[in-house]
């Protein structure tokens, strides 16, 4: 196990590695100068800002910039945000909690919905319960998760007034955000479990549990669920993933400050430093929760890390 750890973390050096390349090329793609968003532009004089982009170091070749990123990442140092001159691990850590909250919450809906519906669907393929899940989940994926978002503010916020539109701290608020964006993370949960259960419910082990009297929900829980859960166990947790990095636009429709919101507002201002701070810290969690999932299924099913650590 020790040494399957290792290789997983080993693997996952160049990927953060990489990460950071591609986050600081394309920050510095992006148009603007930030030493004349920090000096408000018009109202600076070029001696100004020609003064403020030498304090920030952004009068350094870009191999320099980045080498000296490189170097502070390694000490646990993200640098200092642009713009409030606070520590940028400071300012993430501020708009984490938010941030988890929503995406946990958000993989809460997609468990609590695909999961059953997955269940319901492959026990009784062609069923009416079958083809009410199958018309859900494929309107889960056809709709984006945004205009989801903004559908469900004008019907429970706007219109019926039951719902917060704006984060104001409560549970309530948290309601329309979660279900827009785990709604279609359900949807793919939904078409995956249905497509396992029936594969398991057919296979030659369900059958023999049948003859010896086993009846259905007990072949269910014993046998199908637990074979089935390492293929959804994997996208749960690459949904995760997925779903942390698609709090951004969440999160700016619900006014919800958090890293996505913080991260897209770092980009339009050229915040550099937050910016790549952020995207580290997002990549991290990418290679925390992928390692995560492998030790879930290694535990599941030990196959699985044995082969991995072929």
């Amino acid at each position: 196990m020790l040494l399957f750890v290792v290789r997983r973390l080993g693997a996952a050096i160049p990927v953060v590695i990489g990460i950071t390349l591609i986050a600081f090329v394309l920050v510095h793609l992006v148009p603007g100068d930030p030493a004349k968003v920090i000096l408000y532009g018009a109202n600076a004089s070029p001696e100004q800002i020609a003064t403020l982009r030498q304090q920030l170091g952004l009068d350094d070749p870009l191999w320099r910039q980045y080498a000296d990123f490189a170097v502070n990442l390694v000490h646990g140092n993200l640098g200092t945000s642009f713009l409030t001159q606070t520590p940028v691990s400071h300012e993430l850590l501020s708009r984490a909690p938010s941030t988890l909250v929503l995406t946990a919450a958000s993989m809460l809906v997609a468990v609590l919905v695909g999961v059953p519906l997955g269940l319901v669907a492959g026990m009784r393929p062609g069923s009416v319960l079958d083809t009410v899940a199958r018309w859900i989940s494929f309107a889960g994926v056809a709709v984006p998760y945004f205009f989801l978002a903004l559908l469900l503010v004008l019907l429970f916020s706007v219109k019926l007034h039951l719902l917060s539109a704006i984060d104001d701290g409560t549970a309530k608020s948290l309601v329309l955000p979660a279900v827009s964006l785990g709604w279609g993370y359900a949807a793919i949960l939904t078409r995956l479990v249905r497509g396992r259960v029936i594969d398991e419910m057919r296979s030659d082990y369900v059958k023999s549990a049948r003859a010896r009297g086993s009846g259905e929900l007990r072949v269910l829980l014993r046998q199908v669920l637990r074979n089935s859960s390492v293929p959804a166990v994997t996208t749960i947790g690459l949904q995760f993933g997925n779903i942390l990095t698609g709090a951004a636009i969440t999160e700016v429709i619900f006014g919800r400050a958090g890293l996505g919101s913080f991260l897209a507002t770092s980009i339009t201002s050229k915040n550099i430093p937050v910016v790549q701070g952020a995207v580290v810290v997002i990549g991290i969690a990418y290679v925390v929760i992928n390692l995560g999932v492998d030790l879930i299924v290694g535990a599941i099913d030990p196959r699985t890390r044995q082969e991995a650590a072929a």
